[in-house]
């Protein structure tokens, strides 16, 4: 049986399409904007020289970053409310989800930035009198962040694409709009086809601008952590 492919119909919702990905944007980049302080500070317990602080911030950012982000969303969703006694919106229950997941990576990433400098620059630091804030924040981190960059970028496409789990819920991004348009139009190959040409155009547009970066720094000497 030949398949008729038939565009036209989706015309119609076009609008839910630029609202659902409207949607979509606005979730990934609050919730990695609020990850990044948030990973930040993880990364620093991590790094602690306390060993339970260590220890317990190290269990935190392992059980967010290996546990299925479904499931997570599920829990925040349908079981925190329970435990706090206030009913969450689908996109509260989102952006608390992926602002958790996202910083979970962040801390990785910038644990890994910081373990990347080179020895020589920690003991030059030491040898001039530096404490550790003051070590970190003049000779430390200013190195870790120039590498991290590109993988911060890497991330937030990623989580780009983690964010269509909110649709699970009910959040109207581009994925839920799409199954309510196949839903009225009967045509959910036209309509997934148009959302993955989207997703690919947006993803595309990103991982090219984190190419771009990355060889500007690789020509300025520096390379990327991962």
């Amino acid at each position: 049986m030949n398949y008729v492919w038939e565009f036209s119909a989706i015309e119609r919702y076009q609008h839910l399409l630029v609202e659902g990905l409207a949607n979509t944007l606005q979730l990934t980049v609050l919730a990695y904007m609020l990850g990044l302080p948030i990973g930040i500070a993880l990364a620093l317990g991590r790094l602690s020289r306390h060993r339970i602080v260590s220890v317990v911030v190290g269990f935190v950012i392992d059980f967010f970053r290996c546990t299925p982000s479904l499931v997570q969303l599920f829990w925040f969703f349908f079981a925190l409310p329970r435990i706090i006694g206030v009913r969450l919106s689908p996109f509260e229950a989102s952006l608390i989800c992926l602002t958790i997941l996202s910083s979970a990576f962040v801390a990785e990433i910038f644990r890994g930035g910081i373990a990347s400098i080179e020895r020589g620059q920690w003991e030059g630091a030491r040898a001039l009198g530096m404490g550790y804030r003051q070590m970190m924040i003049r000779i430390i981190l200013p190195q870790a962040v120039k590498r991290m960059i590109p993988v911060f970028l890497e991330r937030a496409i990623e989580l780009l694409k983690t964010s269509t789990i909110a649709a699970a819920i009910s959040y109207p991004d581009l994925l839920f709009q799409a199954n309510e348009i196949s839903h009225r139009t009967y045509r959910p190959l036209e309509v997934f086809t148009t959302v993955a040409l989207i997703f690919l155009l947006v993803v595309t547009i990103g991982s090219q601008l984190t190419r771009m970066l990355e060889r500007r720094l690789a020509r300025s000497g520096e390379s990327t952590a991962h």
